[in-house]
């Protein structure tokens, strides 16, 4: 899929704070890490830092509310992961003062993957399994450090399941999880993550020159006027594509991954008390 195939709104909404609202949003998002560590027992966090504006403005928030040393940054590349795009997310640990290691997860992949052959044949698959690897190496530093891990999802992704079950998704917080994506790249430039990764295209490293917006098919910024109109919103389908410029089936499709990815969004069921 090539930039010219996404959906794209031709009016999309501005869900960018004030700079009043910027203001109490950053302080809320601090204060929330700040208390969940605190109520938790522990003194650190760890989080993965990708490159990417979702980890790198929740390392800035977690700098902020708990002190740079308080938090230890693991930079987790890949065979498919893009050098550049992992020396930016060293640079921004640097950049905050907070103590990082490069963990490559290649092994952990290949390993498990030699176990279950048939899973190399399946893309989807081999990009969850390294999502998965992450996740292993976050909790078993977390767990030497007695320290909990930060996630980085956003509004956005949890509401279409746009993460992986027990691999990003797996996490002890998310303090971005109230903030749409055009939200957090307001954040983050208040935050002074350099443009380079504010900006950046968003991938979540699953296989070689994957990026979020053409796997879904959408751009964000169409994805996120459709949640907040439709989804959470409750106007209508098509009032809602008339309202930002994209066919009724953009619409319609954003609502059923929203619909599909439901048991991401809750625990796993069990049946009735007899």
């Amino acid at each position: 899929m090539t930039d010219s195939d996404l959906a794209t709104a031709d009016d999309p909404l501005d869900l960018r704070f004030s700079d009043e609202e910027l203001a109490a949003r950053r302080d809320h998002v601090t204060d929330f890490v700040r208390e969940f560590v605190d109520r938790a027992g522990v003194e650190r966090a760890v989080i993965g830092l990708s490159g990417g504006v979702d980890s790198s403005t929740v390392a800035a928030v977690a700098s902020e509310a708990l002190g740079p040393d308080a938090v230890h940054g693991l930079v987790m590349p890949s065979s498919v992961d893009d050098d550049e795009i992992m020396s930016d997310a060293e640079r921004l640990a640097e950049q905050l003062g907070i103590a990082y290691d490069v963990l490559p997860v290649g092994e952990i992949v290949e390993t498990t993957a030699d176990l279950a052959p048939e899973v190399r044949d399946d893309r989807m698959a081999m990009g969850n399994l390294r999502v998965r690897a992450r996740t292993l190496v976050n909790y078993s530093v977390a767990n030497a450090e007695d320290a909990i891990v930060l996630g980085t999802g956003n509004r956005t992704e949890s509401l279409i399941g746009y993460f992986t079950k027990y691999g990003d998704g797996a996490v002890d917080c998310l303090p971005i999880a109230n903030l749409y994506k055009q939200q957090v790249r307001q954040l983050a430039r208040d935050l002074g993550v350099p443009e380079s990764i504010a900006g950046r295209t968003p991938t979540a490293g699953m296989w070689l020159d994957q990026t979020d917006e053409a796997e879904l098919g959408v751009e964000y910024d169409t994805l996120d006027s459709i949640l907040a109109l439709h989804v959470e919103g409750g106007v209508p389908a098509t009032a809602t594509a008339r309202t930002i410029g994209v066919d009724r089936e953009v619409v319609r499709d954003v609502r059923e991954l929203y619909e599909r990815s439901a048991h991401k969004r809750s625990m796993p069921p069990g049946p009735d008390r007899p």
